[in-house]
């Protein structure tokens, strides 16, 4: 190797300009106030997102500061992603050390990370022998990989792709095309056709609607987006049942609900310990991201059995930074500290006091909590957008959290906060509910 293209000697060959450009991205950046910097986000990115809420720049477990020195609770967790919360340890000492020796390597190649992830997760799953892994960027490139698996499946003789109401599973085309919302579908449409929707929970509904012209039935065994709504007790069990008899393959989309989210590795396949009359469920294809990298982009399909597992043959799909080296390493430290540390049984723990100290609100008239995924409805006046309201006033009072309705919040907080942290939330509601109605 020339002498001048090593990294030591780059770095040494640093121009004072390149030291102040460098700087430009960090420190000086940061100390700009938040006003200054959303004019020019505004100015120069994609305005899809809207107006964002606030410029962060730090964060701490379960502890973020804005640019303007604000603090606030992060309840939402980054829409469930940063399941150890922000600035974990273990995860930027992995990550590091990892980008120090390998950050990509594109899928001509592999990694002792990106097999280890592999194993691991189809280990907790409970995936039979013949099961595989396939990592992606992001949740909805999983379900991009889930629709193509079930078009391997279904062929000519089985176009039809079965979705349930209120569901969500993404923004991209296929993942978009499953999704049940029809103001995130009809301004893209036409969209890749044969999927239809049956009312969430409905076994009967699902039962008539799956013969053999079905290809595959996708559910979220709790569906997020539509305000946390988990199935009645069983109904997993007849998807699997249903989908089986007919010959189709079931999707679990999990990449809200996975990783420990409800306190459970997966919420198709709860922990003995957890609060459910459910056995797990295995389907034929699972898909995760989320929480899975702790912060860091990955996403994940998982196949079970032999079947699934070589529906996809080699060059039929793919992803150029799929299961680098650094998501794969972030990942595995992620599975690690949630195992090692028993972090389920606090997950458990708190969502069980939070619920009960919801509902105790007078405003509050019900609470469904699923591990760290909570929703909960707010008694309102017809016509009343109270949810994101009460939004607004938590962000001023310090408290970051979600609307997924008119009257209903959404809290997905990192799987480290404490009972304490959730009862300073809880003390300061009532302010809000009422400098939200005033």
């Amino acid at each position: 190797m020339n002498a001048q293209n090593t990294p030591e000697a780059q770095t040494a060959d640093l121009t004072s300009a390149d030291l102040t450009s460098a700087e430009l991205t960090s420190a000086a950046l940061a100390a700009e106030p938040g006003e200054a910097l959303l004019a020019r986000y505004t100015a120069s990115l994609l305005g899809v997102f809207g107006t964002p809420q606030r410029v962060l720049v730090r964060g701490s477990g379960a502890t973020v500061w804005d640019a303007d020195g604000r603090e606030y609770l992060d309840l939402l967790g980054g829409i469930a992603v940063n399941a150890l919360g922000h600035a974990h340890p273990l995860i930027t000492s992995v990550v590091s050390s990892q980008l120090s020796t390998l950050g990509h390597i594109s899928n001509f190649f592999t990694s002792p990370t990106q097999i280890a992830l592999a194993e691991k997760l189809l280990h907790l799953a409970q995936a039979p022998a013949g099961s595989k892994a396939f990592f992606t960027n992001s949740g909805t490139e999983a379900n991009e990989a889930a629709f193509k698996l079930a078009r391997r499946h279904g062929g000519q003789d089985r176009p039809r792709v079965i979705a349930l109401e209120h569901g969500f599973h993404g923004r991209t085309m296929g993942a978009l095309a499953m999704t049940h919302k029809p103001s995130y579908r009809e301004p893209f449409e036409p969209l890749p056709g044969g999927v239809e929707w049956v009312p969430a929970g409905d076994a009967e509904a699902l039962r008539a609607a799956v013969d053999e012209t079905v290809a595959a039935v996708i559910i979220e065994p709790v569906q997020g987006e539509a305000g946390v709504h988990g199935h009645p007790a069983g109904y997993l069990q007849a998807a699997r049942e249903i989908t089986r008899a007919a010959g189709a393959l079931l999707i679990f989309d999990e990449v809200q609900t996975g990783i420990g989210r409800t306190g459970s590795w997966f919420a198709s396949a709860p922990s003995d310990s957890a609060p459910s009359d459910s056995a797990p469920v295995i389907p034929d294809a699972m898909t995760l991201a989320k929480g899975l990298g702790g912060g860091f982009p990955i996403g994940a399909m998982l196949t079970f059995g032999e079947h699934a597992s070589t529906l996809l043959n080699p060059g039929q799909h793919g992803t150029t930074f799929g299961g680098n080296p650094a998501a794969t390493a972030a990942a595995l430290a992620t599975l690690h500290v949630i195992e090692s540390t028993d972090l389920l049984d606090q997950v458990r723990e708190v969502s069980a006091y939070a619920a009960a100290r919801l509902a105790e609100l007078d405003f509050v008239t019900e609470v469904r909590a699923h591990g760290l995924l909570i929703g909960f409805d707010l008694e309102a006046a017809a016509g009343q957008a109270l949810a994101p309201a009460m939004v607004a006033a938590a962000l001023e009072a310090g408290f970051i959290i979600n609307a997924t309705g008119p009257s209903t919040l959404r809290l997905a907080p990192p799987l480290i906060i404490t009972t304490e942290q959730i009862q300073q939330f809880i003390d300061a509601l009532p302010e809000i509910h009422r400098r939200s109605t005033s």
